[in-house]
C-alpha cells in the first residue's frame, strides 16, 4: 500500500483548482501550474481537500503511481500559494554573479563571463554578489535550473571552490604530500 498516497492534499484559502479531462490546473498567487492526471489513478476532489484513489492491490505500477501523483499535486499546491526557493553559492576568489533581467552573467574563473538565460517561471536575486537565490512556484523546474547552474563549476574535493547548494558539505581530499 502506498502510504503517501493516501494522504489527503489539504487546500487553502487562496488555492483554486479545475479537473477536466484528466488535467488538473492549479492556481494560485504565486502562478498557475497544469498536471496531467496518468489513467491509472483518479483524484476525489472535495471542498477543502484532494485524495489521490487508485487500485494499488490489483496493480504494481497503480500502487507506485498513486504515491508520486500525490507528492506531485501536493507540491503544486505548496508551489501556487508558498513558492520554493534555492540557494547557490558561489566559493571561490572572483567567483561572482549579477542578474540583468532574466539572465544570469557568472564569472566562475574562466576567460569569459558565462551568461545563463532564466527559463519562464523563474526568478534570480543575487545578493552580496557571491549568493544566488532562485524563486519558482515549479518545483522541478527550480531544481532543474539550479543543476543546470551547477554544472558550470561543480565543488571540487581539494579546495571546495565551485558552486554550492545552501548547506552543502563537501568532502575535502588531501593534496599530494611531499615524500622526503
Amino acid at each position: 500500500m502506498s502510504r503517501i498516497g493516501k494522504r489527503p492534499i489539504v487546500l487553502t484559502e487562496n488555492v483554486n483548482i479545475s479537473y477536466k479531462n484528466r488535467e488538473l490546473e492549479v492556481k494560485g498567487p504565486k502562478g498557475t501550474l497544469k498536471f496531467v492526471v496518468p489513467d491509472l489513478v483518479d483524484l476525489d476532489i472535495q471542498e477543502k481537500n484532494i485524495n489521490v484513489q487508485a487500485d494499488y492491490e490489483n496493480d504494481k505500477k497503480a500502487k507506485a503511481l498513486m504515491g508520486t501523483t500525490q507528492a506531485l499535486i501536493s507540491n503544486m499546491v505548496t508551489g501556487v500559494s508558498q513558492g520554493f526557493q534555492k540557494q547557490l553559492n558561489l566559493v571561490g576568489v572572483g567567483y561572482r554573479a549579477a542578474v540583468t533581467g532574466n539572465k544570469l552573467e557568472l564569472n566562475l574563473g574562466f576567460s569569459h563571463p558565462i551568461h545563463f538565460e532564466l527559463p519562464e517561471g523563474v526568478q534570480a536575486k543575487v545578493e552580496a554578489n557571491t549568493k544566488i537565490l532562485l524563486e519558482s512556484c515549479d518545483k522541478q523546474l527550480i531544481g532543474q535550473v539550479a543543476a543546470n547552474i551547477r554544472v558550470f563549476r561543480p565543488p571540487e574535493p581539494y579546495k571546495g571552490k565551485g558552486i554550492l547548494f545552501e548547506g552543502e558539505q563537501i568532502r575535502r581530499k588531501a593534496g599530494k604530500s611531499a615524500k622526503v
